[in-house]
This record gives structure tokens, C-alpha cells and sequence, in this order.
């Protein structure tokens, strides 16, 4: 025969003077199948370099075998260590994954989410920008009988599987740590209260205090609205600089606690001997500055994996109507910025 530049079943079938179903089977060494006729079948592609249409074959199963997944930040430890976990978790079940970034921005995840829907994805994994309250946007997934999972910072405007960290219990052992180690007057540098893992660890602080008999004061409470290093600097010079300064920070997370130790620093203040620090996320960082920094581990690797094997579950079964809550310990890693004693 004249080979094609590209080999079909159909071409197969033709040459061999059978059907292409016995054809594709037969490729498959389905157990209908004489064996003198698989060894026939496969000999001739492999000799004629015969590949597969992988694209077809999904097509026909309504699968692209691809999951979207939106984050945040792609530079963001956290999210980077969740990225690794969902792509390594989907290459073990034979799935792609598609990453992109909101920004923290709901119009930049809006766009996002509608090219992950044009091409076809089968399913999304998210987390969803500061922005995010309604999730119109996440809702078209499934209505196109899709399923979504959420991770970290979720919504509950969204009738998905979620898999969280244990937010309040992880602030809360920061807290308790920095109160065992002597600290009287504790501030938290907190994030967005329209943020759900934002008002836990918010929670976690207070609770904390109020378990422990500790002074308490509104004006040791500071509102990121970026979450950045230049927060941490500004809001830890704001606090010092009060008639009332605090002698230790808990930070919503390590890059605002990064700006914390540098005010710190700049200003020759002691760290842990006059102020005590603990951020949340437990970054790569956080063992490299001196002193190292106490934080909060959220096992962002753990939390890929499993988001990743709950949504390609839903896939195979068919499910979108799934509001199981999976929640992951939290471990607190205690460095030199807490450590007294």
C-alpha cells in the first residue's frame, strides 16, 4: 500500500481486510479477539508507525482528560507546593493539568475560568481570588456538568467539595505558642474580612487570648487588603510607634511576616528577645531569614494532591452535586523569631 502521512484505524482495517471495530480491538488485545489477529494488527502499525488519535478517542468519551486549575499566585510558595501536588496526583489517574492565575483579582479569575470552560476542561480545581463572593462565574461549570472543587480560600456561595487547612486551630496554636513562650501583648496582622480563611485565623488569635486570660486590644487588629511585604513593614511601624506597642506579631501569612522582621531589623529591635514573630504558609523562606521564622505549615503539597484525586473522582462519577468538606491538619513549625526560651 501507498502509506499516508498519517496512519488511520481505517487504513489499517482496509489493508488487513477487516472491520476497523475488529481493527481497534484488536490494538486494545481485547479477549474476543484471536491472538493471530492482534499479533497481525500489531505488527502492521507498529511496522507502518501507527499512533493513535488521542483526541478522537476523548472525544467519543466526552473527555479531554484535562482539569483546569486557577490560583492566585503562580510565584507563591504555597500555591507553587499545591501546583506540584495537583500535577503530580493527576499524571498517577492519567489526567493534564491546565494552570492558570487570577491575579487575586475576580476579573482576571472570571476570564480564566472561561477559557478553562472553552477548552473543554473536565473539571476545575480553584482557589478563589480576595475578590471572589458570589462565584457566577464558577456556577457555569456546573451547569455545564462540570464539577468544581475549591481549595484554601473558598466560598460558600458554592455548592462544591472543599478541601481547607484547619485555619482557626493552626492561628490558634501560633497564638497559644507565642503566650507559652511569654509574650503579654500579641497582634495580628489579618487579612480581608470578606475572606473566609482570613476571618478563621482571625478567630483562632482571639480565641486564643481569651482562653489564656491575655489583654486584648482593637488597636493591636490591622486589615491587609494587598497581603503583601510592604504591609507587613508599614502595619509592624504602626503598631511599634503606638502608645500601647505590642511585644509580639501574628502575621496572615509569611510574606507579610517577612516585612514585619524587616522593619525590625532596620530598626535594630530584637527578635524573638523584644518582639516575638509567627507568620502562616511555613514558605521556603521562612527558613532562610535570620532568624528563622515560625510559622504555620499548611501542607500545601497534600492539599494539591488531594483536591486533584477528589475532582477527577467526580469525573469519573458522573457527580457535580458533592459538598464534602475535607480538611487537613495544620503543624506549626517554631523557629528563632518565637523562640524565648
Amino acid at each position: 500500500m501507498t502509506e499516508r502521512k498519517k496512519l488511520t484505524l481505517k487504513d489499517i482495517a482496509k489493508e488487513l481486510g477487516i472491520s476497523i471495530s475488529t481493527a481497534s480491538r484488536a490494538l486494545k488485545e481485547h479477549p474476543d479477539i484471536a491472538d493471530d489477529t492482534i499479533k497481525m494488527v500489531k505488527d502492521f502499525a507498529e511496522k507502518h508507525h501507527y499512533v493513535p488519535n488521542i483526541l478522537a478517542v476523548n472525544f467519543r468519551k466526552n473527555r479531554t482528560y484535562n482539569i483546569g486549575l486557577i490560583v492566585p499566585e503562580l510565584v507563591h510558595h504555597f500555591f507553587s507546593t499545591v501546583i506540584s501536588g495537583a500535577i503530580d496526583g493527576a499524571k498517577k489517574l492519567g489526567y493534564n493539568v491546565l494552570v492558570s492565575q487570577s491575579n487575586d483579582l475576580l476579573a482576571d479569575e472570571t476570564t480564566a475560568c472561561r477559557t478553562m470552560l472553552a477548552s473543554s476542561v473536565d473539571g476545575l480545581l480553584i482557589s478563589i481570588s480576595n475578590e471572589t463572593l458570589e462565584a457566577d462565574h464558577l456556577k457555569e461549570f456546573l451547569e455545564e456538568g462540570k464539577p468544581v472543587v475549591q481549595f484554601d480560600k473558598i466560598t460558600d456561595h458554592l455548592n462544591t467539595p472543599k478541601v481547607i487547612v484547619d485555619d482557626f486551630e493552626g492561628a490558634y496554636q501560633a497564638v497559644k505558642h507565642l503566650i507559652d513562650q511569654g509574650y503579654k501583648k500579641i497582634a495580628h496582622i489579618r487579612g480581608r474580612r470578606e475572606v473566609k480563611n482570613a476571618n478563621e485565623r482571625a478567630l483562632g488569635y482571639q480565641k486564643a487570648l481569651e482562653d489564656h486570660q491575655m489583654e486584648q486590644s482593637s488597636d493591636w487588629i490591622k486589615d491587609c487588603v494587598h497581603i503583601n511585604e510592604q504591609e507587613g513593614y508599614d502595619f509592624c511601624e504602626e503598631l511599634l510607634k503606638s502608645q500601647n506597642p505590642p511585644d509580639a506579631i501574628f502575621c496572615i501569612t509569611d510574606l507579610v511576616a517577612l516585612g514585619v522582621l524587616k522593619y525590625l531589623k532596620e530598626k535594630q529591635i530584637a527578635v524573638p528577645q523584644e518582639v516575638g514573630v509567627v507568620g502562616f504558609s511555613n514558605w521556603k523562606l521562612a527558613e532562610i531569614v535570620n532568624p528563622g521564622l515560625s510559622s504555620v505549615d499548611q501542607h500545601g503539597y497534600e492539599m494539591g494532591e488531594r483536591s486533584i484525586v477528589k475532582l477527577i473522582q467526580l469525573i469519573k462519577d458522573h457527580n457535580i452535586e458533592n459538598e464534602e468538606v475535607i480538611e487537613i491538619k495544620t503543624k506549626l513549625i517554631i523557629r528563632g523569631s518565637s523562640l524565648k526560651s
